[in-house]
């Protein structure tokens, strides 16, 4: 099976060469300006630089389309039509309602459309991660060949039927989670600190939040603007998630204790039910990656982003362990980081106290209730300009310990997931 790769930025250049190391024949195209660098690059493995996506697409078995979404409709109106006769043909973009929706208007009935989510970034190699497939129309044989190719690589490989299915997890997995983790990032960039130098940022549940924040600050915005807008189903999940960080704001301002409380262990009861699997996090892992010098001074922290995560699963009828099959990191960590306050009863009564009389964090939750309200307002508009402009922003205010954070966050990934 020859397999050929049309876009070959961070994702593609990572599958092309997990698919040649496999032993399988594989080509690719990009931009002309960046064939040179790309053929020093792919050519001693085996990879073949084509002139187009023309010819990927004429005459490749398989053919992945590894582009921006926002791009994707003029790449597949330009080289979907001339499809090779029976070729399998799948993206690599993270919201599937308008890929299949351009697969079906451009590419010849007897394209297999067989697609496919990596459930990871760049930093990470294929192996052992989780990888979600989507069946939209196939024979059997081309099917068997899909996930012959993922096991080769050793994909952990999700198989669902329905791409409507996937956009509503990884509305989940990614948009909200991502935007939760935007929001902290653009509040500390507005108060005009870093929180590691910041006594109410220390511990290990805040080690997990700023290395994650570092971590996705540390990737490119189109991807992230690319999950949140075109994805139909995250506006409404990020809705949800501004509506309960104010209507929780509010109940702390007011100082509505028993309210606040009421709805909090309401929330409680529904997400974390002792049905659920627990994911629990190591405590002593957490506490070991921090960036601060003074990882022994620590003031209570009203965690008003996690608090505000937990109302919204609650209010969406969401089961987060669900969704645990088409995890990415970043949400692994959010729900773990979620399970360990609200499962201890202690820390919850800080947070909730923290919350509600501790004016010394009242302007923190400030700074980060208007980035709530400011990410989801962009992504509400679907505003993809205005959300990498606001993204790209904050990244700048972190460019220093970008790499750091993405290393340390990286090696705390892979310690909570084997300890």
């Amino acid at each position: 099976m020859l397999i050929g790769i049309i876009g070959l930025g961070d994702m593609g250049r990572l599958y092309a060469k997990a698919f040649a190391k496999a032993g399988y024949d594989v080509c690719g195209c990009d931009m002309p300006q960046n064939r040179e660098k790309l053929e020093e690059e792919l050519s001693p493995l085996g990879i073949k630089l084509l002139e187009s996506g023309k010819e990927v697409s004429h005459t490749c078995d398989l053919i992945i389309y590894s582009i921006e979404a926002e791009k994707l409709p003029q790449v597949v109106a330009q080289y979907g039509p001339i499809t090779k006769y029976g070729a399998i043909v799948a993206g690599q973009t993270s919201v599937k309602s308008p890929e299949i929706a351009m697969f079906e208007k451009h590419l010849p009935a007897d394209a297999n459309i067989i697609t496919f989510h990596a459930m990871h970034g760049p930093g990470f190699q294929p192996e052992n991660q989780k990888l979600i497939l989507i069946n939209h129309r196939s024979t059997g044989d081309a099917y068997q060949r899909m996930l012959d190719l993922f096991t080769a690589i050793g994909s952990d490989i999700v198989e669902l039927k329905d791409y409507h299915e996937h956009d509503k997890i990884v509305a989940d997995t990614q948009a909200v989670t991502h935007v939760g983790f935007e929001s902290m990032g653009t509040a500390w960039k507005s108060a005009g600190f870093f929180p590691w130098d910041n006594s109410s940022y220390i511990g290990g549940i805040d080690n997990v939040k700023i290395l994650t924040t570092l971590r996705i600050f540390s990737y490119k915005a189109h991807v992230y603007a690319g999950l949140a807008i075109l994805n139909p189903y995250a506006r409404q999940q990020v809705k949800r998630y501004a509506q309960s960080e104010s209507e929780l704001f509010k109940l702390m301002i007011m100082e509505k204790e028993d309210e606040f409380r009421e709805r909090l262990y309401r929330a409680r009861e529904f997400v974390f039910h002792e049905s659920r699997k627990p994911i629990m996090l190591n405590d002593s892992v957490m506490k070991e990656f921090s960036l601060s010098q003074n990882a022994e001074v620590q003031k209570p922290n009203s965690h008003l982003s996690i608090l505000s995560m937990v109302d919204a699963w609650y209010h969406l009828d969401v089961n987060p362990y669900d969704n645990l099959i088409g995890q990415t990191p970043p949400f692994r960590l959010r729900l773990g980081i979620a399970e360990y306050l609200f499962k201890n009863e202690e820390l919850l009564e800080e947070s909730i106290e923290t919350a509600l009389y501790d004016k010394t964090i009242r302007g923190d939750d400030l700074e980060f209730h208007s980035a709530v309200r400011e990410w989801a307002a962009i992504i509400g508009y679907g505003d993809m300009e205005g959300y990498k402009k606001h993204f790209n922003e904050t990244q700048a205010f972190f460019k220093d310990r970008l790499a750091e954070g993405n290393k340390q966050s990286g090696e705390l990934i892979r310690r909570l997931m084997t300890e």
